[in-house]
């Protein structure tokens, strides 16, 4: 399996927020990266868009409900959200939605802030696998794994992706 090219991907979904967001006349969104690569991919898509609008970044380890069984990660660090959450439209930025456990935790974290107008949720890839019914209203792609595979994003310059075979 190959696969595919991030920048051709922040560029896809670029058009496809942008068409997202004039579609629900939504004209001042803030946005928030999930860390580490939900940031990154929110970068490279600020950049693509050309908008210098400040990223919010959340740090969800404290909200994931596995937490207690997996302890904290030692590159946990606090979320900044440089602006209101309370009746702001958000879009919320994650590298790979797999079973939906990171985005339920970045949607309590956001509700401890504010109740936001409205949050559309933007992911790099959909690995389709969803425990909890989940999905982005904008996604670069979706591809369907194998169980003993993963995909590794690596950045921020450039975004790269590794399939990577945990049977070998």
């Amino acid at each position: 399996m190959s696969l595919p090219n991030p920048a051709e991907l922040i560029s896809q979904m670029a058009k496809s927020l942008t068409a997202h967001l004039q579609h629900r006349a939504i004209s001042e969104p803030r946005f928030i990266g999930i860390r580490t690569g939900g940031v990154w991919v929110a970068q490279a898509l600020l950049e693509e868009l050309g908008s210098d609008a400040p990223l919010g970044t959340l740090d969800v380890s404290f909200y994931r409900d596995d937490f207690s069984q997996n302890g904290l990660h030692p590159q946990v660090r606090p979320s900044a959200l440089p602006f209101e959450i309370e009746g702001q439209h958000l879009v919320l930025i994650d590298d790979v939605l797999m079973s939906g456990r990171t985005i339920r935790a970045a949607m309590n974290e956001l509700f401890d802030y504010g109740r936001p107008a409205s949050v559309t949720l933007v992911c790099l890839l959909d690995l389709d696998a969803g425990e909890l019914p989940i999905s982005p209203d904008v996604v670069g792609a979706t591809l369907s794994l194998q169980p003993h595979q993963r995909v590794k994003l690596s950045g921020p310059t450039p975004l790269e992706l590794e399939l990577q075979d945990l049977a070998l």
